[in-house]
């Protein structure tokens, strides 16, 4: 079976592959994305809670950070 996260993942790396043959910047492709992605949550859920969404994500992008649940 094939994951969602599989996908996305190839079709990622398509995206920045043709990006790099067309002289794109990656960051404009990620961005792009990432726009493509609000405008998918936002067809279906509240502003407030893509925003939530949102902000739990960037607290926790530091992939250095130990939690308290994490603890052995």
């Amino acid at each position: 079976m094939t994951s969602a996260t599989s996908i996305a993942k190839s079709h990622f790396a398509a995206a920045l592959a043709e990006a790099d043959e067309a002289g794109q910047g990656r960051d404009a492709v990620a961005r792009a994305f990432m726009n493509l992605v609000l405008e998918t949550y936002l067809a279906a859920r509240p502003v407030e809670d893509v925003r939530r969404e949102l902000a739990n994500l960037a607290e926790n992008l530091d992939p250095d950070t130990d939690y308290v649940f994490m603890r052995p």
